[in-house]
């Protein structure tokens, strides 16, 4: 508010009651500010190191981790503790990626997560065939390689930026660019004050979920305005941060006429940029609408790329796709490297 925009509004759940996520979510203790961490492990499609936060300025009503998000649970931690655990991350890092791969995007690329070659001692059958098998980790979200980025994700207080600008501060001091700083964001706290202040930080990429482009839709999916959220993918590629978008596909909410819309305005701004679609999936107060079908996200990839979009997956593969031969079909319709397995 203090920045001329509307405040979020939402409230999570506490022990003690409901409270704003930007109180419940933070405490400053002997001065050092903390932020409330639900897990940190490494994760699964993406291949980096996923640091889990409580607290979300958005109730997004098909949000996946509604129990921690939407409720403050979790650990205490301070930029310290969080330069501790990328310290120990890099340790098993298998795979040193270039800044402008600092993305969830680019981790196809590299590995189908089958295990295979792990397991088997063979590449499976989609496997992009990158990477020597002892770069392969089991993690407890499954196989892959462990890149060399940290992402904050789960609930998203970059509306208050004070824990990320010293924590991102002290991870590059630590370790400069042996490490790429990542966000998972709904972009609502990325002010232009904001987001200067994290870019000069030392935050390197972006993932933007932008939901739905529609304001009427958004306001009903999430619960606030997304009106400087659509001035984003500019500015963001403008500093010279790393972006990557994400698009929901929601039936009847977020459909092709949604997508349209995103796809005139990313081309617009740089139709390279890394776009992924996932498939919804029946989630917290969305358990009634249905899945996606098969044709629909295909239709979906099919619009961006009509309008000049060079740069498009499909994820969530398995919501769509129920056996292997349907994989299969849908790599021989958008090609391999289009399919985020």
């Amino acid at each position: 508010m203090t920045q001329g925009y509307e405040p979020c509004g939402n409230v999570v759940s506490t022990p003690y009651g409901y409270d704003r996520p930007c109180r419940a979510g933070f405490k400053v203790v002997n001065g050092e500010i903390h932020r409330l961490i639900y897990d940190i492990v490494l994760s699964r499609p993406e291949d980096y190191l996923s640091i889990y936060q409580s607290c979300c300025n958005h109730r997004c009503a098909m949000c996946h981790s509604w129990y921690f998000t939407q409720q403050a649970v979790g650990t205490w931690m301070s930029p310290r503790d969080i330069v501790e655990e990328v310290g120990k991350y890099l340790e098993i890092v298998t795979v040193r990626e270039p800044r402008d791969r600092a993305t969830m995007w680019h981790a196809s690329d590299l590995c189908a997560h089958c295990g295979w070659c792990k397991i088997y001692g063979e590449p499976g059958p989609f496997c992009p065939r990158k990477l020597d098998p002892g770069k392969i980790l089991l993690s407890p979200q499954g196989w892959g390689p462990a890149r060399n980025i940290v992402s904050f994700t789960g609930g998203d207080l970059l509306c208050r930026p004070r824990f990320y600008v010293e924590t991102f501060r002290a991870i590059k001091r630590e370790y400069g660019d042996e490490v790429w700083i990542h966000v998972e964001t709904n972009g609502y706290g990325l002010t232009d004050k904001n987001l200067e202040l994290l870019y000069e930080a030392g935050l390197d990429s972006v993932w933007l979920d932008m939901k739905a482009f529609s304001e009427d839709i958004y306001r009903m999916l999430c619960g606030t305005t997304n009106r400087w959220i659509l001035d984003l993918p500019a500015k963001i590629r403008d500093l010279g941060i790393v972006l990557e978008v994400v698009l929901l596909y929601i039936p009847s909410l977020v459909e092709l006429d949604e997508f349209r819309k995103f796809a005139e305005l990313l081309v617009n701004v740089d139709p390279y940029i890394p776009t992924m679609i996932l498939a919804f999936f029946p989630e917290y107060m969305l358990r009634h609408v249905r899945e996606p079908t098969y044709e629909e996200i295909v239709q979906a990839y099919r619009v961006l790329k009509s309008y000049g979009l060079k740069n498009v997956k499909i994820g969530n593969v398995s919501v769509v796709c129920r056996d292997v031969e349907c994989v299969k079909k849908l790599i021989e319709e958008v090609g391999r490297e289009s399919v985020a397995l």
